[in-house]
């Protein structure tokens, strides 16, 4: 008898270069963002990483407007464990399953107002 065993997929981590917070951003001829907290997020026994700031649309084709924003870069593995250019660096794991991402997103919306989450 052969058993089988469930695999998952090896997950992948990543160097996240932690913002300078307060710090506008510049996005071409047409605007900024600014990260302004960084935040860790109990989830399932795990600690999810997320950055929220605003974006300002400042001129462009179709107007203006501002907007609150989340980045996710995933789950914490190792925090402020080295630095790049004097801004600390983490290791992550980034968050692939959509079922994750869905929850991870409606804590956002609701608690940051966030109107546009993203993952790495």
């Amino acid at each position: 008898m052969v058993l089988q065993t469930e695999t998952r997929p090896t997950r992948t981590a990543s160097r996240f270069v932690h913002f300078e917070l307060g710090k506008d951003i510049s996005i071409g001829i047409a605007g900024f963002y600014t990260p302004l907290k960084e935040v860790k997020l109990a989830y399932h026994g795990r600690e999810v990483l997320y950055v929220v700031g605003k974006a300002v649309w400042e001129s462009s084709c179709c107007g203006t407007g501002n907007w609150v924003y989340a980045t996710v870069p995933g789950y914490i593995l190792k925090w402020h464990g080295s630095a790049e250019n004097g801004l600390p660096t983490s290791e992550v794991e980034p968050i692939t399953e959509k079922t994750e991402q869905e929850e991870i997103r409606n804590v956002l919306e609701d608690t940051e107002s966030a109107e546009l989450v993203t993952f790495w």
